[in-house]
């Protein structure tokens, strides 16, 4: 097999084309082509008059090894690589013997808890899945009942539950991290098992959305416990059982649940999202070392979805094959702060994500169409320890401070303040909204957002959104609605590991995914788990 890079197409081209291109790429004749299928597709809209789509191709040739030969020797043409197609098959690392009793505990059953548990069920370890939250079909009602009529359940809500906060988001399963061992494409693989649309594998930024996520979750949690994984719900830990031994040593021997039961446990996955505040305390109160870590706080922005898309396809706008369009933005702010686009969520909402009583905190959702009126984006500044220095925690503190302010400023019912983009750079309160309807559920009070961040944010968010108005044509428009606020970007906190991927002072626990600070979106966390998993799976074996 060979793997083909940059074969680019208009974005009209005829199917036939693209075996065409790749029997030219090679300089064969179209008969010497035995197979051609598409591995990745992207597109490149730099030049809306002239859209173009990027692929890589995997094909069989007859004579592959003289191609590659010739190829070799006089270099390829048209700009991309021909390369024998790497080997991107998932391998295993370790396998249970068989009888194993010993079973390691998972805490946790979002992205990152779902593959670590998924792959230590495929190895034979038969884990152990501790959540605080509900099944998701239970914790999306929920849910539900915090956007429709204002009721909040701590324990089950857009952060805490089966399937995570990535559940309830755009569904977004790309990431810039470095995968090697390509385990990217084991997390989509099993999303497809699982029912996920199967073009996921082939498209350059692919998404699922709310609705199919749900019976996803559901699907790897068959399989899970069909390979004797074993699901607690409604089980949050409360404590963790540490023994220390000569010289100080630590290890982990068990974990306490609230109602008081101990499990006991020598190999425990700590996959708790970037939420579990109240977790987070006890670890340090138990001396897990834990350092805060930097992340980022704003608002949501929402513009009409047609306006995007114009700005970034012209005429092109609306074609199938394109969606609907999202973007990436970033300003370097006089004051030294960056201001980003994040969590962009193409025909989608604004949703209440807040798992504190007394608190607002947004994000963005989207479903697999994207047809939803608005398009949505975190606008957010990045912030450092420097900005909460008085302990590993402080960054809880700081978020909660803005979260709690957001909550006041929004009339205290889990109502979010609102303000229109023009009243807002002119540091005017808003009595109205304008064109642009807010997504927001429960809903929104139109005021003024500069109490809810801290006023280098507002002066820095200030700043950039008329340069972002420069890039996207429209961005700026005085009715786009901006909604506070956004908080939970990423965890604030880091519980460092070593190479064993064990925590730096406690062996046997296993800091794992977004909450851990090792992971940011949906792939990256299944990624983590799956390393995590391993590491947990050769740590059972070595100690036989």
């Amino acid at each position: 097999m060979i793997r083909l890079t940059e074969i680019k197409l208009p974005l009209d081209h005829p199917p036939e084309a693209i075996a065409a291109a790749a029997a030219a790429r090679l300089r064969i004749a179209p008969s010497d082509l035995l197979s051609c299928s598409v591995f990745r597709r992207a597109h490149d809209a730099r030049k809306k008059s002239a859209i173009t789509l990027i692929y890589s191709l995997d094909v069989e040739v007859k004579n592959e090894a003289a191609v590659l030969e010739r190829l070799a020797r006089d270099g390829a043409k048209g700009g991309g690589l021909v390369l024998p197609a790497p080997d991107i098959d998932y391998r295993i690392v370790a396998r249970a013997p068989e009888n194993y009793s010993r079973r390691p505990l998972v805490v946790g059953a979002g992205p990152c808890g779902l593959f670590a548990a998924l792959i230590l069920s495929q190895l034979g370890f038969r884990p152990i899945i501790l959540d605080r939250g509900k099944v998701v079909r239970e914790r999306t009602k929920d849910t539900w009942r915090l956007w429709r009529h204002s009721t909040l359940d701590p324990e089950s809500n857009v952060q805490f539950g089966e399937g995570g906060a990535g559940t309830f988001s755009d569904g977004k399963l790309y990431s810039q991290i470095k995968d090697p061992r390509h385990l990217g494409r084991k997390v989509l693989t099993e999303f497809v098992k699982a029912e996920a649309p199967p073009e996921i594998l082939t498209e350059a930024h692919p998404h699922i959305g709310t609705f199919r996520l749900v019976k996803m979750v559901e699907n790897i949690r068959a399989t899970i416990e069909l390979l004797g994984g074993e699901y607690r719900f409604q089980s949050r830990v409360a404590d963790i059982d540490i023994e220390t031994g000569k010289e100080g040593a630590r290890r982990v021997r068990g974990v306490v649940l609230a109602n008081g039961e101990r499990i006991e446990a020598d190999h425990v996955v700590l996959a708790i999202g970037h939420s579990a505040r109240d977790t987070f305390q006890m670890l340090h109160d138990r001396g897990v070392y834990i350092e805060a870590k930097p992340f980022s706080v704003g608002f949501r922005i929402e513009h009409p979805q047609s306006l995007i898309d114009a700005a970034r396809f012209g005429a092109a706008a609306g074609n199938p094959i394109l969606g609907a369009a999202d973007y990436k933005l970033v300003h370097h702010a006089s004051n030294g702060r960056d201001v980003y686009s994040f969590c962009m969520c193409p025909g989608g909402t604004v949703v209440a994500a807040t798992s504190e009583v007394g608190r607002v905190v947004t994000n963005g959702m989207s479903q697999y169409s994207r047809a939803e009126h608005n398009a949505n984006a975190g606008i957010v500044v990045g912030v450092t320890p420097d900005d909460y220095p008085d302990s590993p925690l402080a960054g809880i503190a700081f978020q909660r401070r803005w979260e709690s302010a957001a909550f006041v400023a929004g009339g205290g019912t889990y109502a979010a303040p609102a303000q229109r983009l023009g009243d807002f750079i002119a540091g005017i309160p808003s009595t109205s909204l304008g064109s642009v309807l807010p997504s927001y559920k429960p809903g929104v009070t139109p005021t003024d957002l500069s109490p809810c961040l801290p006023d280098f944010a507002i002066t820095a968010i200030r700043e950039a959104l008329p340069a972002f108005g420069r890039q996207i044509r429209g961005f700026d428009m005085d009715d786009a609605v901006l909604t506070g606020v956004e908080t939970r970007t990423s965890s604030p906190i880091r519980i460092k590991r070593d190479e064993t991927f064990q925590s730096l002072n406690t062996k046997g626990l296993f800091p794992a995914g977004e909450g851990a600070g090792y992971a940011g979106g949906i792939l990256s966390a299944g990624v983590d788990g799956i390393k995590i998993a391993e590491a947990v799976a050769l740590s059972m074996l070595a100690d036989l």
